[in-house]
């Protein structure tokens, strides 16, 4: 199946395609790996070293990756669904691909040394426009030690240098400068093995070592490497640590344009119960999908929030937590005058219950901001907090009449109450037309 490269453009007839990713799980336990099948594949749709790819998704889950260039053999250590990465490969294109100008992926990469500063920059055949990929990610570090000309690539043009023949090969080999660049050559094809490089990124590109000898010898020491390493499930890491990869998760979903997508709420969900943060990943949620437009954008969201929410008064207490912090440190010149219809709006689409929002409301805590903030906060809530007490004492005092002249009677297997006024004789009174007076009530207004 081809997907589009540009995952915003949904023609069906754009000219910019590339395969699905496939995955294979291998091993079990400790030394289970996820084995990108088509990465070649998916390389050369892009224009880029399939390496590329495969170190971002190493950087993104936090993962060991391993290159086998020439067998066309590209590892993701640990258990990775094709879904998820296919995610991030869309994280990827728009960082790395996709020209910010006119986001087409007709791109080439350019690494430059700009006054001694080193640069990475995307140059746009369709527009001429240059973007300058932003240095902080850490795959910035792997493209500029392996820069687009000097990785192997299948199907590559060679070079003059390969497309000499056997006469000027023999004719060239007496000459110093042929001499010299045999031996860089040499140097380039198989590089000595550095121990202290090896420790400080031991998940290199196997690929780039010809020679069965070294290649044997990397392989033992990364090998030994590797078994010193302990690697632990998700669920037996710190609280923080789970936190940390959920945040991860829900952004990627937010970068690859899937918030909105049918049943995201429920992959959502099962993600943060997998990691066991329900309660407190509302905060997360608040966090990332949440901003100075909160009025219009929960509303969106809705179905998110309700899942970690419903029934879940813990969740709800971090959830305002969360809101504390948006509108006290965050966006507090545009959300401050806006706290009572932020409260009233969570309450009225039922994320927010009443009983949570009054025990909220008993104390000020100092738990997400400062107290001199949460008493703020609290002060501008005041009005909605005023109006749902006395909201409340109202519908006790209706419930109470009704009780006195109200007699309610269920049916098994009907959804609506029957409600019969009662005389003063314990009798139902009859109605003009000579029937039980009835009225329907959808028990989700009750």
């Amino acid at each position: 199946m081809a997907l589009n490269v540009n995952c915003n453009v949904s023609d069906a007839f754009y000219r910019y395609k590339m395969p699905k990713l496939i995955t294979k799980v291998e091993g079990k336990g400790n030394g289970i790996k996820t084995v990108i099948v088509n990465m070649t594949d998916i390389g050369k749709a892009l224009s880029r070293p399939a390496t590329y790819p495969t170190k971002f998704f190493g950087c993104e889950l936090g993962a060991q990756t391993q290159f086998d260039v020439k067998n066309e053999r590209y590892i993701v250590n640990g258990d990775h669904t094709s879904s998820r990465l296919q995610e991030l490969l869309h994280v990827f294109i728009r960082k790395f691909v996709l020209c910010s100008e006119c986001d087409n992926p007709e791109t080439n990469m350019i690494v430059k040394d700009k006054k001694g500063k080193e640069n990475i920059t995307l140059r746009c055949i369709a527009c001429g426009y240059s973007t300058n990929v932003d240095m902080r990610h850490k795959l910035t570090t792997f493209i500029l030690k392996n820069p687009p000309n000097a990785e192997t690539t299948h199907g590559a043009t060679p070079s003059k240098k390969e497309k000499k023949t056997k006469k000027d090969k023999d004719k060239d080999r007496s000459s110093p400068e042929a001499n010299k660049d045999k031996d860089e050559d040499q140097v380039i094809e198989a590089p000595p093995v550095n121990n202290k490089k090896m420790e400080e990124d031991d998940d290199d590109d196997w690929g780039h070592v010809d020679a069965e000898e070294e290649k044997k010898k990397r392989m033992d020491e990364l090998s030994a490497g590797a078994a010193k390493l302990v690697m632990e499930d998700d669920v037996e890491k710190s609280a923080s640590e789970r936190l940390e990869i959920f945040y991860n998760f829900l952004k990627s979903k937010k970068d690859s344009c899937t918030l909105k997508t049918t049943g995201i709420d429920k992959v959502i969900l099962a993600e943060a119960e997998r990691l066991e943060v329900k309660d407190k990943a509302t905060m997360i949620l608040v966090e990332l999908l949440l901003s100075e437009n909160i009025l219009k954008e929960v509303k969106e969201y809705r179905l998110i929030f309700l899942r970690f929410t419903h029934e879940n008064s813990k969740a709800q207490k971090y959830l305002i937590g969360g809101l504390e912090q948006l509108i006290g440190d965050v966006y507090k010149d545009s959300l401050m005058p806006k706290v009572a219809h932020i409260f009233k709006l969570f309450y009225d689409i039922d994320i927010l219950e009443e009983e949570v929002i009054l025990d909220w409301d008993k104390k000020v805590s100092k738990k997400y901001v400062t107290k001199e903030v949460s008493q703020e906060i609290h002060n501008k809530a005041s009005p909605f907090i005023t109006w749902l007490k006395e909201a409340e004492e109202e519908e006790e005092d209706d419930d109470s009449d009704e009780d006195d002249d109200v007699e309610i009677e269920y049916k098994e297997g009907v959804s609506e109450i029957k409600t019969q006024k009662i005389t003063p004789a314990g009798k139902p009174s009859a109605a003009t037309n000579g029937q039980d007076e009835e009225d329907d009530l959808d028990i989700d207004d009750i």
